[in-house]
C-alpha cells in the first residue's frame, strides 16, 4: 500500500524533469505561448520552485534548446555503408521524424524563438549545422573540402531546413515525398557544381557507380530523362 509520500529529486534530476516538460509544451506550442506557471503545473512542483532551478524562462528554454538541438543533430549520424542516396534518404526519414513530434520546438530552435540572437541559440543552431555538414563530408569520405564543394553542403543543410519550415505550415506536400525530394536536391546540387568542377565531376561519378538502379539518385536521373523526351 502506497503511504502517498512523493519522492524527494536531486538537483540534476529535477533539472532535466524541467527540461523535458518544457520539451513537450514547446513540442506542441511555440515557446512565447508557454508560461512558467504551465510548465511548474506539468512538473508537479511551484512556481517557485522553478526558478529555483533555473533563472528565468530564457535560461530553461535555452536548456531545452541545447537538449533539442543535441537529439536533432544525432539524426544526421548513419553508419557509411550502402549507397550514399538510401543513407541521405534514411537521415531524411529520422530528420522529418523530429520535425513532425517537435514542430513548434523545431520552428523555434532555427529562428531563435523567445531567444532570437542571442549567443547561445545562435551557437546551438551553429552546432547542429556544424554536425550534419561533417556528417555528410564523413559519408562522401572527403577530408578537406575544395570551396565549391563546401557550397553545394551548406547551401543543402539550408534548403533542408526551410523546406521542413514550409512543409511545416500546411504540410501541403506528403511527406515521404518531400524527404526523396531533398535527396534528389542533394544530387542535383553536387551536380551543377560538377558542371564547373572536375573535382565535383569525379566525386559524383563515385557516387552514382555504386547507385542501385532503384535507388534515389537513379530516380532522379529517369525523371529528368521523362522531361527531356
Amino acid at each position: 500500500m502506497s503511504t502517498g509520500v512523493r519522492r524527494r529529486m536531486g538537483v540534476e534530476e529535477r533539472r532535466q524533469q524541467l527540461i523535458g516538460v518544457a520539451l513537450e509544451l514547446f513540442s506542441r506550442r511555440s515557446p512565447d505561448e508557454v508560461s512558467i506557471d504551465e510548465i511548474a503545473s506539468a512538473a508537479g512542483i511551484s512556481r517557485p520552485l522553478v526558478y529555483h532551478y533555473f533563472p528565468g524562462k530564457l535560461s530553461l528554454y535555452e536548456a531545452a534548446l541545447k537538449r533539442a538541438s543535441d537529439d536533432l543533430a544525432a539524426r544526421f549520424v548513419e553508419p557509411e555503408e550502402g549507397p550514399l542516396g538510401l543513407r541521405l534518404l534514411r537521415v531524411m526519414r529520422r530528420f522529418f521524424d523530429f520535425v513532425e513530434q517537435h514542430g513548434p520546438g523545431f520552428s523555434a530552435l532555427v529562428r531563435g524563438g523567445p531567444a532570437a540572437g542571442s549567443s547561445t541559440t545562435n551557437a546551438l543552431v551553429g552546432a547542429v549545422r556544424q554536425a550534419a555538414y561533417d556528417q555528410i563530408l564523413s559519408h562522401l569520405r572527403v577530408e578537406e573540402p575544395p570551396a565549391r564543394l563546401e557550397l553545394v553542403i551548406r547551401s543543402w543543410i539550408s534548403l533542408v531546413e526551410s523546406t521542413a519550415l514550409i512543409w511545416l505550415d500546411g504540410r501541403r506536400i506528403p511527406r515521404a515525398e518531400l524527404e526523396t525530394q531533398l535527396v534528389h536536391d542533394f544530387a542535383a546540387l553536387v551536380a551543377v557544381g560538377a558542371a564547373y568542377d572536375d573535382g565535383l565531376s569525379a566525386l559524383l561519378r563515385g557516387i552514382l557507380k555504386d547507385e542501385p538502379a532503384d535507388g534515389p539518385f537513379n530516380g532522379l536521373a529517369s525523371r529528368l530523362i521523362a522531361l527531356a523526351s
